[in-house]
């Protein structure tokens, strides 16, 4: 492939060079410049990739693309463009054969919901005899090859690759989640999404390195409706409207509202020992009723946008019932069989917006008591904490404080911040730094109708120490637990 294919659907000026060599790769790490290769300068937050275009010259680079004045060697091609992150995104396409025209790409965005979301559609489609690679927090999976997910949305030459590689394993539908950071940086630049999906919205990811404000963070979210062919949307948010606004796509609607295109009714908790789940009947574009093996409103609201994205596959009513029947996914509402009389569940929420929604949603089956277990992470922000604490406080009958990530903090003082929040409330809590000791006490005092929820880790399987990661998946404390005291 010489340059000039490559480049064939980039917008580019030629400043130096010719674009007849022959490409032998695609860098955008300079630390991974080869003879031959075209090296795409991006700007991040802490290095430039522009100050690399003597070293990739000195390297043999066939070509570098750059969005900025820079020094230019004899002998080199450059191609200026607006943007070196859209650049990438549209030479990855092509560097792969443009994989995604072989799928039907599905892409979810919002607040909450993504990860769930995605699993749900994959399940379903898998049931109606659909091979489905998934993108997303957790992890990537291709056909049999599981990746763990270092970003929820990686970067565009590795979704690419992902495409790539699904493409070739016989995948015919890719389900990814699509973070703002990801439509911000051009990540899912390149192609259109056959569906797009809209969750919901609430301030989050706003401060440095993230987002300015929470206008930019949906004017990010937005972006997908001017990049998919389908759009559906959750009619009952209030940032809906918005999120539209300047969309190019058709556009069909879910939620609880007589408005909404396909809408939920006759909401039903199911409660018993162990388990916690919701049951409705779906209207509108689809007629029939589901159990979701998820608590919670909105457990409903996930299981409706998977719904409606699946119905453009012609499945059939039982493939979408089997499936939100029986999907849980590693680390959200993850309930853990360890007991007749009570329940036990892992989940991811680690900051405070995302545990009052968990500790509120379980209020609403009226356990015997609502215990919480979580603790918070170092290096990060002490309000988070107090926050956090302040939550647990109002919402649990028994807090369990201890330890999550300390990272280089101590883990007291960590633990002395989340008392500072639960002591502005009248909340009883006990303090047991040991996160496996902390879980071992939580089973061990369960009362009958208790809900007890291990919060902050979720699909998690280690605990950062002073800079090194040492392996502790929950599952296996609680295994180890149940084993100890038999």
């Amino acid at each position: 492939m010489t340059i000039e294919t490559l480049a064939q659907r980039l917008n580019y000026r030629l400043l130096a060079g010719t674009t007849a060599l022959e490409v032998t790769a695609l860098v955008y790490d300079s630390r991974k410049i080869v003879p031959g290769c075209v090296f795409i300068c991006i700007e991040g937050t802490s290095f430039d990739g522009h100050t690399c275009v003597r070293e990739a010259f000195e390297k043999q680079a066939a070509a570098v693309v750059v969005s900025k004045d820079t020094e230019i060697p004899d002998g080199l091609a450059v191609l200026r463009v607006d943007d070196t992150r859209k650049a990438l995104a549209v030479l990855s396409a092509a560097w792969f054969g443009y994989p995604a025209q072989q799928l039907k790409t599905i892409g979810i965005t919002g607040t909450k919901g993504k990860t769930t979301t995605t699993y749900m559609v994959k399940s379903i489609l898998e049931s109606a005899g659909h091979k489905v690679g998934l993108i997303g927090t957790i992890e990537e999976i291709i056909g049999q090859e599981t990746i763990p997910a270092a970003n929820t949305t990686p970067e565009s030459y590795l979704i690419q690759q992902y495409f790539r590689k699904m493409a070739d394993a016989g995948c015919d539908v890719c389900v990814m989640e699509v973070s703002s950071q990801g439509l911000k940086m051009h990540r899912v630049g390149g192609f259109t999404f056959d569906i797009g999906i809209f969750t919901n919205l609430e301030p989050d990811h706003i401060g440095p390195n993230e987002h300015a404000s929470f206008e930019e963070y949906l004017a990010c979210k937005s972006m997908l409706f001017r990049q998919c062919k389908i759009g559906i949307v959750n009619a009952d948010d209030a940032h809906t409207k918005q999120v539209l606004n300047g969309h190019t796509c058709a556009v069909e609607s879910f939620g609880f509202s007589k408005d909404a295109d396909l809408r939920a009714v006759d909401l039903r908790l199911i409660h018993r020992p162990g388990y916690l789940g919701m049951s409705c009947g779906l209207r509108g574009l689809l007629d029939f009723e589901v159990e979701i093996d998820e608590p919670g409103r909105f457990s409903v609201y996930n299981a409706l946008a998977a719904a409606a994205a699946c119905r453009h596959f012609d499945v059939s009513k039982e493939a979408v019932q089997t499936a939100l029947k029986t999907e849980q996914v590693k680390g959200r509402i993850e309930m853990i069989p360890v007991s007749d009389t009570f329940t036990l569940m892992i989940d991811y929420a680690h900051n405070a917006m995302s545990l009052e929604s968990l500790l509120t949603t379980l209020r609403e089956y009226e356990p015997g008591r609502l215990v919480c277990l979580f603790g918070c992470g170092g290096n990060r922000s002490r309000q988070r904490r107090f926050e956090m604490g302040e939550v647990s406080g109002r919402l649990s009958d028994l807090t369990i404080i201890t330890s999550d990530n300390p990272r280089d903090e101590d883990p007291q003082a960590i633990i002395d911040d989340i008392k500072t929040g639960i002591k502005k409330t009248d909340g009883v809590y006990v303090e047991i730094i040991d996160r496996k000791e902390a879980i071992r006490y939580a089973i061990k005092n369960g009362r009958p109708g208790d809900v007890i929820v291990l919060a902050g880790k979720g699909h998690e399987d280690y605990q950062e120490i002073r800079g090194v990661k040492y392996p502790m998946d929950e599952r296996d404390l609680i295994a180890e637990i149940l084993a100890e005291s038999e």
